[in-house]
């Protein structure tokens, strides 16, 4: 824990033994009553830490990034966790990806395969790929649409991968048919 961190965990304990002692307080008479409420404050507490801990994986979930587009370009924001995210319909299926240009492929993972009307557990995993966790086993696959907001291709390549793999990666032998340009805070893809 950092200076900042030990910082902000002293004043929300000193916080709630205020808010605590001012509860016992005001609610001797009624012990039963007061536990009460104080157990209800503190799974209201609790659940505060727990959703603005888990606030960026529920953002791209409830609220994914917008892409806008404009003629023959689409443009993204960066995602509060510094990758860029976006949506692409495969197959007919809505998929999310995170940009991912240290990736040579499309990868897809074995959920996102599925609600792309693949059966991953009947794919032939003969190919292999090096990723920051090992090495994992692929599958080949074929794309038989693909659309990127404007952007639609048919019979893309892609592996499916059999790995513990969080979200779908977007990587080069896609993302090189485009002009990229990548900033700080905004990536910019032309055809």
């Amino acid at each position: 824990m950092g200076g900042d961190e030990i910082g902000r965990l002293t004043y929300l304990v000193l916080l709630l033994l205020v808010v605590g002692g001012y509860f016992l307080a005001q609610g001797r008479r009624n012990l039963g009553r007061t536990a009460q409420q104080a157990a209800i404050w503190a799974f209201i507490f609790l659940g505060v830490i727990i959703a603005y801990g888990l606030w960026g994986d529920l953002r791209r979930t409830v609220l994914p990034e917008e892409m806008r587009i404009s003629g023959n370009s689409l443009e993204v924001d960066v995602s509060g966790d510094g990758h860029f995210y976006l949506t692409a319909e495969i197959n007919g299926a809505n998929v999310l990806f995170v940009v991912d240009t240290g990736a040579s492929q499309i990868v897809l993972t074995e959920r996102d395969a599925r609600r792309a009307g693949f059966a991953p557990d009947t794919l032939n995993y003969f190919g292999s790929a090096r990723t920051a966790n090992g090495i994992v086993q692929t599958a080949p696959v074929r794309l038989e649409s693909f659309a990127l907001g404007p952007f639609s291709d048919r019979g893309v390549p892609a592996v499916v991968n059999s790995g513990d793999l969080d979200t779908s990666l977007l990587g080069m032998s896609y993302l090189g048919q485009f002009e990229m340009t990548l900033t700080r805070d905004r990536m910019i893809l032309r055809r």
